[in-house]
């Protein structure tokens, strides 16, 4: 597949994941996609499958109790194969409201998503937020 098929692929994924509509979402992804989330948090592990994704997804608006928001800034190409999209994360906790710059890097194959890698500003945060 071609650059702005990607590009608009990670697009689509971000408006079903702020829709909660995971059905779009998960055809976005191949059916052996991965989503590897660093750091020592609940969600922490790399999450292999559409199932174990979902999982992934489900806990993090279980632990953020619905509070969870992404804003896409921006999705970058490499000319190829990954996009990097870089968004605002939102949740609140404890009456308190968080809010850090994360990025997520897709790797595709034959237009699908295969891999996800995600990255934050303050891991330490994230692995609080999520425990």
């Amino acid at each position: 597949m071609d650059v702005e098929h990607n590009l608009d692929t990670v697009r689509k994924g971000y408006a079903a994941f702020g829709s909660g509509d995971m059905e779009t979402l998960m055809s976005l992804y191949d059916d052996d996609a991965v989503h590897i989330v660093p750091g020592s948090s609940r969600v922490s592990g790399a999450h292999k499958g559409k199932d174990s994704i979902l999982a992934l997804y489900g806990a993090l608006f279980e632990l953020s109790k619905g509070t969870l928001s992404i804003e896409l800034q921006h999705a970058l190409s490499d000319g190829a194969d990954r996009v990097v999209a870089v968004h605002t994360a939102s949740m609140e906790k404890d009456g308190e409201t968080f809010t850090q710059p994360e990025a997520l890097l897709f790797t595709f194959v034959d237009g699908k998503v295969a891999e996800i890698q995600d990255f934050f500003a303050d891991i330490a945060l994230n692995d609080r937020l999520f425990s």
